[in-house]
């Protein structure tokens, strides 16, 4: 098979490609994290946006992971977990966390250990009743790999959106990445919520019956083999796809791919190292039934691949899609976007990303990604985690720690005049529906003054509505008059939270409809009526007691009907006893 063209021989080069639709943030990193021993990982459960977990190597045999409160980016002072008795040092340790899926519900979270020199498992813990603590007595063994060296280790676990388990597991430098019977140099997929093995008490698992070896030659348990050491990988959290950074040997390291569910791939380590034949036996370099590398990168540029992450956050604007990943040993941080035949937008990272003053990333061990989808680094020599961030000062009206911008061209904010200012943010009233012929005829031909509802019996142009103040929810001084009624009519403020076209309403025009709520009944004095009155409460919190809550950037429609009962004016239609003032649109803001 032909290797890729896409490959990071230059890698300050970038592709050539069709540009980006949304403009790039500008990018940095921020230290949320140090004093930490030999981080190698982070991550969160799924859903909790407020924490981090922090996994350190370990070194004299004891190993923890540890909490980093996300809000004030302070590293509580108890671990979360303490593991001790294992093997560590080197590439062995404590080197891979994953939460089950339904964590916030059986409090199930996994690690990948060397639990001794000859062996890496699985295990999985239970957290106690405090979430901050893990419970150190609820170990339960999952799977192990015997493994008979020290080095090549993998370590990166993950529940894959299907929910089973992930497991990369290195070749130890043993060359049995091509043989289907043995667990190392493999992906591993196994069921964490069965037991196939019930009399075993160190294999709690299932094989999903979907695994592309069940029922023929090989283990079970693989779902992707021809791996050197896939240190980190990571599923594309939109759709599912696994992108696995595997260390190479001495010549190149490369980024493999799979399409999601895709299971059986063999990408060809030890006959092919990236796009290079190696000599070594195993398996036939370039034959048809190898996976390539999607990008691949010489040891000029450093020694060993740090897979990271597609990012799907919400901070950075139009760097959706785009995958990141660095060098262990240069530090070197590079982007690309994967298309068909390999990757385009292949850009260095490396000085946009380095930190500001004096800090410095070192030793580049693992990207991470938070239940949000934001990226971190683990700097492994310095003992630090970075969160990539946006350079510069950023507005943000909704204070989510987004810049609007980003809000808006991601969609989580509408702006639906085009100002640039997120809607829930830019509060604004309107005049909308009025009687004076522009948005309709009058039930009998009675059109009003010009921004007036239609007019009345007393002659007086029709019912203006006006306001003062704003419609904002953190501080609601919106306030609505009503003038031009009759003198002592009875009037119903009504609230709509839709605006409909114009319609008969009486001798009016009604504009407000979908879920209406009376805010406020009164007569007017003089004609006039004055909402909310001294002693009545704000508009937004009348609304929210009557069971309909304001949100930011929502629409309210405004318009008072008043009692009209003069029976010689208007006859048509015959009865009609109410009036309406012409309307306000209201867009409420923060």
């Amino acid at each position: 098979m032909t290797r890729l063209l896409a490959r990071l021989v230059a890698l300050t080069a970038l592709c050539a490609s069709a540009p980006f639709t949304v403009a790039q943030t500008a990018m940095t990193t921020r230290r949320v994290a140090s004093s930490l021993q030999l981080p190698v990982f982070v991550t969160a459960p799924r859903g909790d946006t407020s924490r981090l977990f922090i996994v350190e190597q370990g070194a004299s045999s004891t190993a923890r992971i540890k909490i980093l409160d996300l809000a004030t980016e302070t590293v509580l002072p108890t671990p979360f977990l303490t593991i001790s008795g294992i093997s560590a040092g080197a590439e062995r340790g404590l080197l891979g966390l994953a939460f089950h899926p339904d964590y916030a519900s059986n409090g199930y979270f996994y690690v990948y250990v060397s639990d001794s020199d000859v062996s890496n498992s699985v295990w999985r813990y239970t957290v106690s009743g405090n979430p901050n603590i893990a419970d150190a007595g609820s170990l339960r063994p999952v799977i192990g790999m015997p493994d008979p060296w020290l080095n090549h280790n993998g370590g990166w676990i993950a529940f894959g959106p299907d929910g089973y388990l992930y497991v990369a597991t290195g070749e130890s430098g043993s060359g049995v990445a091509q043989d289907l019977n043995n667990l190392l140099g493999k992906m591993l997929r196994i069921d964490v919520d069965g037991d196939a093995f019930p009399s075993d008490p160190n294999r709690n698992y299932a094989i999903p019956p979907t695994n592309p070896f069940v029922g023929t030659i090989g283990a079970d348990e693989v779902w992707l083999y021809g791996l050197r050491n896939p240190w980190r990988a990571a599923f594309d959290r939109a759709n599912g796809d696994l992108y696995i950074g595997d260390v190479g040997q001495s010549a190149e390291e490369e980024i493999d791919f799979q399409p999601a569910s895709v299971g059986g791939l063999n990408f060809g380590w030890q006959c092919m190292e990236g796009d290079n034949c190696t000599g070594m036996t195993g398996c036939t370099c370039n034959a048809p039934n190898l996976t390539d590398p999607i990008t691949t990168y010489s040891h000029g540029s450093g020694c060993a691949v740090m897979g990271g992450y597609v990012y799907r956050g919400a901070a950075l604007c139009g760097l959706q899609g785009t995958y990141f990943f660095a060098d262990y040993c240069s530090a070197r941080i590079w982007s690309c976007m994967r298309v068909a035949g390999g990757v385009t937008h292949l850009v260095e990272r490396t000085a946009e990303l380095h930190p500001p003053g004096s800090l410095s990333i070192g030793l580049v061990s693992s990207f991470g990604e938070d239940a949000a989808g934001e990226l971190y680094i683990c700097d492994h020599s310095d003992g630090e985690i970075y969160r990539i961030v946006a350079a510069g000062p950023i507005t943000d009206c909704n204070a989510n720690g987004i810049d609007d911008a980003c809000d808006i061209a991601n969609g989580t904010s509408l702006d639906a005049d085009g100002d640039g200012i997120p809607d829930e943010c830019a509060s604004s009233v309107t005049r909308t529906c009025p009687g004076d012929g522009t948005a309709g005829a009058c039930p009998c031909g009675n059109n009003g003054a010009t921004g007036h509802g239609c007019q009345n019996s007393a002659s007086t142009g029709g019912a203006l509505l006006t306001h003062i103040g704003k419609a904002e929810l953190s501080h609601d001084t919106l306030a609505l008059t009503c003038v031009g009624e009759l003198p002592s009519a009875l009037s119903i403020c009504l609230q709509g939270d839709v605006e409909i076209a114009p319609h008969n309403f009486g001798d009016g025009l009604r504009c407000a409809g979908g879920v209406m709520k009376r805010l406020y009944v009164k007569h007017a004095v003089g004609g006039v009526v004055v909402m909310p009155a001294a002693g009545d409460r704000a508009i937004s919190a009348r609304s929210a007691t009557l069971g309909s809550p304001i949100l930011p950037g929502t629409i309210r429609v405004y318009q008072v009907y008043y009692r009209d009962p003069s029976g010689t004016f208007c006859p048509n239609p015959p009865g009609a006893t109410f009036n309406a003032s012409g309307g306000l649109r209201a867009r409420w803001g923060l």
